[in-house]
């Protein structure tokens, strides 16, 4: 009798052992569904590194879960490099049989650095991703209108341009990506690093987010070192607390015809809102598309008395001055440098 009974639970946990794995191998991932998500599986990831890249983005709830049905199903040996377009929530097998298949979708990738200015990134996004240079930048330059339901920042933006606000990073467009469809992605993406930047210093200070992007962007137009944009960015203020003209040579370099990055004399004398040098203020948008860096150096500037900078080395560090007669000097400096 005692056997009987032995027997009889030893086939009762193996049947609900069975009935148990049988049912998590069969499941929905139990993630809430629905989202689309980019994933790119890189070449020689394993079905482990794969499992922990899928669970982490929602499409499927359990890496081990995945790997272990993978092995099971045959597939471990079979799933593809690739970028992928998934959902959130999906099974196990749906996602192995498409990971097995492989990825027939082609994807641009395209990097647009800190500091360019919207003709640059709408040529760069013509050349290397087949997205039309001139309803970019219709769009980026006139548009920012038709951006501002999502976007409520905008509606403080320069004449209708979403300079400033096209995040700088590398980005992974699909084929047939809309020019619409990438700038949503880059305005999408400084609404994430925008959430980094404390806006406490700026607001006491009577700074609004789009005063920041501008600031951020003379910044970027302006730093070479990193450790030397709060120290630009304490300069901007001091000089604005102060009533001064800010008497920087990248706001009038932006609006030089071709946005020509180089700067005479003459045009010192150039009459437009962006010539720092005959207005005061900030210039009302941005003059490029700044990166985290100096975003958050925007925000959160030095706390200093300088009220002058001076490029005075070929590495493109600067001499901060507090006096006039300080900068004179590093003036000199800067000649001997540069030679003019």
């Amino acid at each position: 009798l005692l056997l009987f009974i032995v027997a009889v639970l030893i086939a009762f946990l193996l049947c609900a052992g069975v009935g148990f794995w049988a049912l998590l191998l069969g499941q929905q991932s139990g993630v809430d569904g629905g989202q689309s998500v980019q994933i790119e599986i890189p070449e020689g990831s394993s079905t482990a590194q794969i499992g922990e890249r899928l669970a982490k983005a929602g499409v499927i709830a359990n890496a081990n879960m995945f790997r272990l049905k993978a092995r099971l199903s045959g597939a471990d040996s079979s799933l593809k490099a690739g970028v992928y377009e998934l959902r959130t929530g999906s099974s196990y097998s749906d996602v192995i049989a498409v990971l097995s298949e492989g990825s027939n979708s082609e994807y641009f990738v395209v990097t647009i650095p800190e500091g360019f200015v919207v003709e640059q990134i709408a040529m760069r996004l013509e050349e290397q991703a087949n997205i039309p240079s001139q309803e970019f930048l219709t769009l980026a330059k006139t548009k920012a209108a038709q951006f501002t339901p999502d976007h409520p920042y905008l509606a403080q933006a320069y004449s209708g341009s979403l300079e400033g606000y096209l995040f700088p990073k590398t980005y992974r467009f699909k084929a047939g990506t809309t020019a619409t469809e990438a700038i949503e992605a880059m305005l999408d993406q400084f609404d994430v690093e925008f959430q980094r930047v404390d806006m406490t210093f700026p607001e006491s200070r009577g700074i609004s987010v789009h005063e920041v992007v501008v600031l951020a962007s003379m910044i970027e137009r302006e730093v070479k070192i990193d450790t030397e944009r709060e120290l630009v960015s304490s300069v901007i203020y001091n000089r604005l607390g102060m009533g001064m003209l800010l008497e920087i040579d990248a706001t009038i370099e932006y609006v030089l015809p071709g946005n020509r990055f180089r700067l005479r004399n003459s045009d010192l004398a150039l009459d437009s809102p962006y010539n720092t040098y005959r207005y005061e203020g900030l210039p009302p948008g941005a003059i490029s598309n700044p990166g985290s860096a100096s975003l958050m150096a925007a925000a959160r500037p030095a706390q200093t008395d300088y009220l002058y900078y001076v490029l005075t080395s070929k590495d493109g560090s600067h001499t901060f001055c507090k006096t006039q007669d300080e900068f004179f000097v590093a003036k000199a400096k800067s000649k001997e440098v540069f030679g003019k």
